[in-house]
């Protein structure tokens, strides 16, 4: 066994005192935090823990400048008063970079610390470059490996949050393209599953933190109208919570009122979402009642109680009530929601919960188990969680492919429905019949031809609602079909379809390569190693089988081939070569000629000269000069641009970080770029004129195509332009907001398949 004693003083002398002191602070503060919780037998554990990672770390800086140990105390300090986990995560969360970073291994780590120990830290423990296959992403991999451990011990996840909202923290020293993807990452994968953990707060920091990094304009425009509105809004608050704080008071109900504003991201979204500015969001305010049960009534009993009281003085919505607490949400939340009308005609939301829901909301997984003896019926999270083991079993679905359906379910909204003997199944919205049908088992699904919703008839592709009463009708001869995964929605169901086609994966492979072959060929182009692999990135698939499998099951579309070799530089490469070695016709000649690396280390810069492309401009967001954006790698020599805030791109960050590459405009004076704005207003006589005589007066920009609809003196509007860069077309919107009538402009960033612009 190591001895800790025995470990290099002399490290020691590396730490000058200001380090020395800052390392004793941090550890103090934390300290703090547990020093009430914990007999002295285990705060002296604590303290050997502390000791052991403080001199494996000795001499270690951050990219900030400060001690490296200083992470890991941040971290443990975020279990241990954010979360409120036990010893045991905290000395994992000293010791979760120790076996990466530092000489030491697991197996000192069992000899010092014990099993429990050494089972969290391997589960945080990142894989090394050589242990990623040829098949899957690095990243990918990582995240499937760590909720590997989701089978022995739900901590690994909860300290794997922890640190990655310390890690967001203190982004700011690191390089622009790293914060990207990080930010990226966060968002797509890191805050949806702290919000099915049940942890509000952290969800929503971890939101703000990715948008100040991801959109930092949106980020501080939208902090700076907050902070402009504070004093209105103290006041609005202070004079809607006094009058319920005086009745309840008087009933006798010890409370506490507290009030919560709106995150950043979700103001962002909702204005993204909507398509409606920052003074047109209703919802800034919510208010929350936290009570202290009395012995009787019953909790929810108590909570409609003083739902009744706050009603008696304001106003409800009566498409606004929720009840959580019948039916608590997935991730353990109970509370009561009521939207009432408040002083000044603002509508305010007010949450009430025991102290009980209220430690559950905020803490979630941890406090969720704290309460579980309370609890008689199995909870939603704990079926979630048997959900991503079973996810996690199959041996042959790759990392990529989990991650996409891990991700699937994370964020999405719920209903409820029943069974036909009255049990209640919780599913997210979209949910169809096949997916109810595969969440009771399998077998249900894979024979299913239909159902009886509510006594009526219904086709398998039916989208449930909530309180629908399900009886599956299945039939012996029928087997899963490919049109099945157009509608389904649900990972399981994915998971089990794509399982059972997998019986069959030989002939789609050969099937598949049929295809891919005889497309080629109609093209002209030779089948080769770098051809595949080109198609493989294009797809977003992982090697040429899963390729193969892909077509012949016909899950991917081949019809664009010819957009995805022919571009520009390429034609004219194989001109040259027919021209200067006499090759075949040109049509013959390879496409995947030699090019020249692109540095991934090095910004890669946008040039207007079309003869030198060497990048195409992503279909899916649309990007113009000035937008803000970032590449991806789809082979050495070739990057696709997206928007940074293209929800592709944020995908692609979080799973292939290593082929994204940071991005910068030239001056682009002869281009032009079609963009799609969406419009909507009062409409009266005139109001188009104006707009197209807006457009025509401005040099850089050309109409494609004007549309204009008008229904009951409300118009909609769509805009197809030519647009140079992105100064342009904001001065463009600006200008058409002076236009009286007009209510809102939005860049929409899918253009239909007919309006799309040809080379």
């Amino acid at each position: 066994m190591i001895s800790i004693n025995s470990m290099d003083k002399k490290s020691n002398n590396l730490i000058t005192k200001a380090d020395q002191r800052l390392i004793d602070d941090c550890y103090a503060d934390l300290r703090h935090t547990f020093e009430n919780r914990f007999s002295e037998e285990n705060i002296k554990l604590i303290d050997k823990a502390f000791e052991f990672a403080n001199n494996a770390h000795t001499g270690v800086k951050r990219k900030s400048g400060e001690p490296y140990i200083i992470h890991p105390i941040a971290v443990a300090k975020i279990v241990s008063s954010e979360i409120g986990l036990g010893k045991t995560s905290i000395i994992a969360s000293f010791l979760h970079d120790v076996v990466e970073d530092t000489d030491y291994t697991l197996e000192d780590i069992k000899n010092l610390f014990g099993n429990k120990v050494v089972k969290i830290v391997d589960g945080l423990t990142k894989l090394t470059g050589e242990m990623a296959t040829q098949q899957n992403s690095q990243q990918a991999t990582n995240f499937r490996k760590m909720l590997m451990t989701l089978s022995d011990d739900v901590r690994v996840i909860l300290i794997k949050l922890a640190d990655r909202l310390h890690n967001m923290r203190t982004l700011d020293s690191m390089p622009i393209q790293k914060q990207l993807k990080i930010a990226s990452e966060t968002l797509y994968i890191y805050a949806p599953l702290a919000h099915r953990l049940g942890l509000y707060s952290i969800k929503t920091e971890l939101e703000d933190l990715s948008l100040k990094y991801k959109q930092s304009d949106a980020y501080n425009t939208i902090l700076y109208q907050l902070h402009n509105q504070k004093e209105k809004r103290d006041y609005l608050i202070n004079k809607f919570i006094k009058p319920i704080k005086d009745k309840l008071t008087k009933e006798g109900i010890d409370i506490v009122i507290s009030s919560r504003l709106k995150s950043i991201y979700s103001i962002w979204n909702k204005m993204q979402v909507k398509g409606v500015s920052f003074d047109e969001i209703y919802d800034l305010m919510a208010i929350r009642i936290v009570f202290k049960p009395k012995d009787s009534p019953s909790e929810k009993m108590q909570c409609f109680d003083i739902l009744s009281l706050i009603t008696d003085i304001y106003k409800p919505k009566p498409d606004r009530i929720r009840d959580w607490i019948t039916i608590p949400k997935a991730n353990g939340y109970e509370a009561l929601h009521v939207t009432v009308m408040g002083p000044e005609g603002k509508w305010v939301e007010v949450q009430i919960r025991s102290e009980r829901m209220d430690d559950i909301a905020e803490r979630g997984f941890a406090s969720h188990y704290k309460y579980k003896g309370i609890q008689d019926s199995e909870s939603e999270l704990d079926k979630w969680l048997k959900k991503i083991r079973e996810l996690l079993r199959d041996p042959e679905s790759d990392a990529l492919e989990f991650l996409d359906e891990f991700k699937m379910n994370l964020y999405s909204s719920e209903i409820v429905v029943f069974t036909p003997k009255g049990k209640i199944i919780t599913l997210p919205k979209g949910a169809t019949v096949l997916d109810f049908a595969y969440e009771i088992h399998t077998e249900l699904g894979n024979h299913c031809i239909g159902a009886k919703i509510n006594h009526k008839l219904i086709s398998v592709s039916y989208v449930l609602r909530s309180g629908d009463q399900i009886e599956i009708l299945t039939s012996k001869s029928q087997e899963p079909v490919l049109s099945w995964m157009k509608f389904i929605i649900t990972a399981k169901a994915k998971a089990k379809i794509k399982q059972a086609f997998r019986l069959i994966k030989k002939d789609h492979l050969e099937k598949g390569r049929e295809m891919i072959d005889k497309k080629l060929q109609e093209h002209h182009i030779r089948v080769s190693a770098d051809i595949l692999k080109k198609l493989t990135s294009y797809y977003n698939l992982s090697n040429k089988d899963q390729l193969y499998a892909q077509a012949g099951m016909g899950f991917i579309d081949l019809d664009d081939l010819e957009s995805i070799f022919k571009t520009r530089r390429q034609k004219k490469l194989a001109r040259y070569w027919k021209l200067t070695f006499g090759k075949k016709n040109k049509d013959e000649v390879e496409l995947n000629i030699p090019l020249n690396s692109i540095n991934k280390k090095n910004t890669f810069i946008l040039k207007e000269n079309p003869e030198e492309l060497d990048y195409t401009l992503a279909k899916c967001c649309q990007p113009i000069p000035g937008d803000n954006v970032v590449g991806y790698l789809t082979s050495k020599n070739h990057v696709v641009i997206h928007r940074s805030n293209c929800p592709i791109a944020t995908k692609l960050m979080s799973q292939q970080g290593e082929r994204i590459i940071a991005a910068a405009w030239t001056n682009f004076k002869k281009s032009s770029f079609l963009c799609r704005l969406k419009i909507n207003g009062f409409d009266r006589i005139g109001i188009v004129n104006e707009v197209t005589t807006i457009i025509s007066k401005l040099n850089n920009i050309n109409m494609r195509t004007v549309m204009f609809d008008t229904h009951d003196g409300i118009f909609v509007g769509e805009l197809y332009l030519y647009i140079h860069n992105l100064k342009d077309l904001n001065n463009l919107i600006e200008k058409l907001k002076e236009i009286k009538g007009i209510e809102n402009i939005q860049r929409i960033e899918s253009l239909d398949d007919n309006k799309k612009s040809e080379d």
